[in-house]
């Protein structure tokens, strides 16, 4: 019997390298936000899919960036521009040093679009 002990392999945080950047997540959003909506006009029968397609977009982009064991969740709200206020706010509980989300708006003449990204590490 050997009596070396075992090291244990667990990563319990992400190497620097492999945790999620903000700035990547920002530029994804707005690039995604600006391919989709350029020239587009708000269409109320379109919104429902306008904003599934983005939001999957976000994420498919996302998930490429291929960061190990981090769950990626992605909000899309998509409005009329009506001369009207709109306020968003969100909280979240999590680790600070592993998690982050980024959020970015676009607005043209006829639509907004506020879109969010979370990126959560999986323990």
């Amino acid at each position: 019997m050997s009596s070396a002990k075992a090291n244990p392999t667990y990563q319990i945080r992400p190497a620097y390298k492999q945790r999620v950047s903000v700035a990547a997540m920002k530029t994804i959003i707005d690039t995604v936000m600006k391919e989709e909506l350029e020239g587009k006009t708000y269409a109320v029968d379109q919104a429902q899919v306008q904003t599934k397609h983005i939001s999957d977009e976000i994420r498919n982009r996302l998930k490429a960036l291929d960061l190990p064991r981090y769950k990626f969740m992605v909000q899309v709200v998509l409005g009329e521009m009506r001369l009207e206020g709109v306020r968003m706010g969100c909280r979240t509980f999590w680790d600070a040093e592993t998690d982050a989300h980024a959020t970015s708006n676009y607005m043209n003449d006829s639509l907004f679009c506020v879109a969010t990204a979370y990126g959560v590490y999986l323990y």
